[in-house]
């Protein structure tokens, strides 16, 4: 059986020290890991896409800094890229635990079976659902990408864990048919927690959404 590799080998590619906004009711710290297998239209963390680019921040640094942040900061969340890609996140996660931070993630959902593996060590998910799973080729460039996210929620639904559910709001999507279905059925299953986000389209992977009229709704704005 294959040894799960170390909180060292985890690829950052940013670190933000200090936020109220990535983990609702917390203080906390966002490591950005490093790598996604989907190219979402409007992903404005490009730079974060592939495994191997990047300014790499090693895992010693982001220790040292929460060993000087303990007592600050309450929590430490794993953002993206895609965290759950890489296979010495729940080693990260543990530590910071370990040092008393709450366990914040960020996701897409893509890889449901890890997703389930990390639960133990998880406080806090916000789980990117970009549309109906018939939707998500046209949005990730990836052909089951729709199954994969919708299972994540279950899993999380499931398991009774704190959850956000986040939509980004794409130029020229309103209410019928964009947003209400999609709503209605999250609801139906048992969402209490989606909000919203409207698309930011300066520095998207697909620039022509920059060039669309328009590019936050009045729909987006709704609570």
């Amino acid at each position: 059986m294959p040894m799960t590799p170390s909180a060292y080998a985890l690829r950052i590619g940013g670190l933000t020290p200090m936020t109220t906004i990535d983990y609702p009711g917390e203080l906390a710290a966002v490591v950005f890991c490093q790598g996604c297998p989907w190219r979402c239209r409007y992903c404005h963390n490009g730079h974060l896409s592939s495994s191997s680019g990047g300014g790499r921040i090693p895992w010693s640094e982001v220790r040292t800094f929460l060993e000087k942040r303990a007592g600050l900061l309450d929590a430490l969340v794993f953002s993206g890229g895609e965290p759950t890609l890489q296979a010495a996140l729940p080693a990260a996660m543990q530590k910071a635990r370990s040092m008393g931070f709450k366990i914040g993630l960020h996701t897409a959902g893509p890889y449901p079976d890890r997703l389930r593996r990390l639960l133990p060590f998880v406080d806090w998910v916000g789980l990117d659902i970009k549309a109906l799973p018939v939707g998500y080729p046209a949005l990730t460039g990836a052909p089951d990408s729709g199954e994969r996210a919708w299972e994540s929620l279950a899993s999380l639904l499931d398991a009774g864990v704190a959850l956000q559910v986040r939509t980004t709001i794409l130029p020229g999507w309103h209410d019928e048919p964009d947003i209400r279905p999609l709503a209605d059925r999250l609801a139906a299953l048992g969402v209490r927690n989606h909000v919203l986000q409207p698309c930011r389209t300066d520095s998207t992977l697909d620039p022509r959404l920059g060039m669309t009229g328009n590019p936050n709704p009045p729909e987006a704005e709704r609570p």
